[in-house]
């Protein structure tokens, strides 16, 4: 019998754990790939989780090879999760034609048109099969789990964690699409993945859904003022307006001389962790 987990590789760091894994992923029917970082705490007892949900074009082995974030994870006792942006050779025509959309681009979102619907499940992939995964393999303790991500991952990171607060205790993001509905690589996947009406789309949107009446207690937001995609695409201002006209408890903190890079989220990784240490070492 095939065992669940395929162990790619597991590396010693920082006196903990890092792995990589693949999986038959029964929600989006192919191969999956995650990776997964085990403090030392996890050799003793039950550990918060925190999921890192990276952005596009990144891998699983994004964040865990570039944000030095094992340093940190390893002094606060955190198990590190992130997985891959996307399903794989799916064989859907157009798939690897587009860098910002297609393979490397799943948005964090189950598709609902077709073809994409077959295989682009990446929501319900994370909140149930994935987060099962961590809980039942690895030493995660249920009641303390948090989310972060960078641009499209963080606003993966942000509408999951305004979906399913009682699975993601904390929430954080480093440079989010914040309002995809009125950005181009937003636009672009909803109208793919979604179809063509617009309504449909707020359940996805970080900004709208705020707007709609979503709420958690609180949401940490780092972004670098040089930017590339700060205005056109990113759009921090309207989900910053959404949560003050709304009471969302919102810290956004601006960088300047930031961009876009592993090299303003490496800088800002041990705060966020920190954060997440925190609010999950108080959820009982």
């Amino acid at each position: 019998m095939k065992p669940l987990l395929e162990i790619r590789s597991q590396h010693r760091c920082f006196e903990g754990t890092q792995g990589f894994y693949q999986h038959d992923s029964a929600i989006i029917g192919l191969p999956m790939r995650f990776s997964v970082y085990q403090p030392p705490s996890t050799q003793r007892q039950l550990s918060p989780a925190v999921f890192f949900l990276a952005g596009l074009t990144c891998t699983e082995e994004t964040f865990m090879i570039k944000a030095g974030a094992q340093r940190y994870a390893a002094d606060y006792g955190l198990i590190l999760v992130s997985m891959d942006t996307s399903p794989r050779e799916t064989g859907i025509p157009g798939e690897t034609e587009n860098w910002d959309f297609g393979s490397g681009a799943g948005f964090y979102l189950d598709a609902t048109a077709k073809p994409w619907s077959k295989h682009y499940l990446m929501e319900s992939y994370i909140v149930q099969e994935l987060y099962a995964i961590i809980l039942n393999e690895f030493s995660a303790d249920p009641d303390k789990i948090g989310i972060t991500g960078h641009s499209m991952g963080g606003h993966g990171a942000l509408t999951l964690g305004l979906k399913y607060p009682e699975k993601f205790r904390s929430v954080s993001a480093f440079a989010p699409v914040s309002a995809p509905m009125q950005c181009p690589w937003g636009q672009k996947a909803f109208t793919h993945y979604l179809g063509e009406n617009q309504s449909t789309w707020r359940r996805h949107d970080a900004t709208a859904m705020i707007e709609d009446g979503r709420q958690l207690a609180d949401i940490l937001i780092d972004q670098g003022l040089e930017d590339p995609f700060l205005s056109e695409q990113l759009c921090p201002d309207r989900l910053e307006k959404a949560c003050r006209n709304t009471g969302q408890k919102l810290t956004l903190r601006y960088h300047p001389g930031y961009d876009h890079s592993y090299y303003f989220i490496s800088t800002f990784i041990a705060d966020h962790l920190k954060y997440h240490h925190d609010i999950l070492s108080a959820t009982r």
